[in-house]
């Protein structure tokens, strides 16, 4: 953990001085520790440095998990509802676009690939549908991430493409969800229903009783004038919302993520006061998340042509796919080409988020191993492609006396210089 955290740290100063976000740093350390280099260029020190006991990993796993839920807890403290309420239309037509046309498009790819991609007894409707979800999903925790390092959480842009995502994270673990139960059960309605009730009431529960808890919580905690009362309040907030939607077969990191919108609407609480969970989430937990979602990855099966041949078809149309979806839905509410080309490299950055997908997938059959390395390098590359990008178009886009003001608050919430 510490070597990590050390390294994720040194990693992410490197590319902060590069020009990209931290975040990248981040993801390379487990790239560079795990399976895709050290293993294989010396494995007697990865088996000593990470023994091959699923204990282990499920120690990382645990730490990364709230790093990961308190991250996306902390990006929903930071979201303008006013600012959603007004564009939500925008928000959902550029959403809407960035999963409908990599979706179709997905699904339409999977039916091309090789045969000796899909496992065998796999349905090839199945594994169609599952690749499209992979190729449609965003990655709420590293567009957050990269947001907040390149400091564009206060620009209108990054506001509406945090919204976007949350819609894009929804929808794909809603049909995660559907294909997974299919895959296992077969094609029939529950799984669609079970689904669909579960969002509604998640809705129902924290626009009620969820407000009344937040408020009366921080009505309490107010009271004293020790920050770590308040960021441990929040924190606890955070983690029961995202077991709440865990409980009810959902993703716990929409949990979360509601739970840091009540507190940020209900709390009322002075921004000093939750600095210290800000600096806990961004400057250790996250930095762990990341390098440990690295772990995970394989690159070594793109050494065979067919694969990288696949892979790259694959990159391209997920790439294409989301940028002319959400260029689409810009278009559609009359933002300038600037501020859909920044929407679209936000939403291109897939990251673990796909990368959890893919796990799934292999867990249950539906990929095969070359499948999965496939999904690993959509989610890395497009993760590698946003800050540029992002920088290159959000730097033509005007600045608004709105975004000034949400400015200052954010530096009331991080207390920058």
């Amino acid at each position: 953990m510490a070597l990590l955290l050390v390294l994720a740290l040194s990693f992410g100063r490197l590319a902060a001085r590069s020009g990209l976000p931290a975040v990248v740093g981040e993801l390379l350390v487990g790239v560079v520790l795990g399976p895709s280099v050290l293993l294989r260029l010396a494995p007697g020190l990865s088996d000593w440095l990470f023994p091959g006991h699923q204990e282990q990993m499920h120690l990382l796993d645990a730490v990364a998990q709230l790093g990961v839920l308190l991250l996306v807890g902390v990006t929903g403290m930071h979201l303008d509802l006013g600012l959603v309420r007004r564009r939500g239309r925008t928000a959902v037509l550029v959403s809407g676009g960035g999963l409908i046309v990599p979706l179709g498009l997905g699904i339409g790819a999977a039916f091309l690939l090789p045969a000796a991609l899909v496992p065998d007894g796999t349905d090839r409707g199945v594994f169609a549908l599952f690749l499209g979800v992979a190729m449609c999903v965003s990655a709420i925790p590293v567009i957050a991430k990269t947001l907040m390092e390149m400091r564009l959480l206060h620009r209108n842009i990054g506001q509406l493409t945090l919204t976007a995502g949350v819609i894009d994270d929804v929808f794909g673990w809603f049909m995660l969800s559907i294909v997974s139960s299919v895959a296992v059960t077969g094609m029939s309605g529950a799984p669609v229903f079970e689904a669909l009730a579960s969002v509604a009431l998640v809705a129902c529960v924290a626009l009620t009783v969820g407000r009344w808890v937040v408020r009366h919580t921080f009505r309490l905690v107010n009271k004293s004038r020790e920050p770590g009362v308040t960021a441990a309040a929040a924190f606890a907030l955070i983690l029961l919302a995202a077991a709440a939607t865990h409980a009810l077969r959902l993703e716990p990191i929409l949990g979360a993520f509601l739970g840091g919108i009540l507190i940020g609407r209900e709390g009322k609480v002075e921004p000093a006061k939750l600095a210290p969970l800000r600096t806990l989430a961004l400057s250790i937990l996250a930095p762990v998340f990341f390098a440990t979602a690295g772990l995970r990855m394989d690159l070594g099966a793109l050494l065979d042509g067919s694969v990288a041949l696949a892979g790259l078809s694959m990159l391209v149309i997920a790439v294409t796919g989301k940028f002319l979806g959400a260029w689409a839905g810009a278009s559609l509410s009359g933002l300038n080409r600037w501020e859909a080309l920044a929407l679209g490299a936000g939403l291109n950055a897939r990251g673990v988020i796909e990368i959890v997908v893919g796990m799934v997938g292999l867990r249950l059959g539906i990929l095969s191993v070359a499948a999965y390395t496939i999904v690993v390098l959509v989610a890395v590359v497009t993760s590698l492609m946003a800050p540029p990008i992002l920088r290159m178009a959000i730097s033509r886009v005007e600045r608004t006396a709105e975004e000034e003001i949400r400015e200052a608050e954010h530096r009331e919430w991080s207390r920058l210089p």
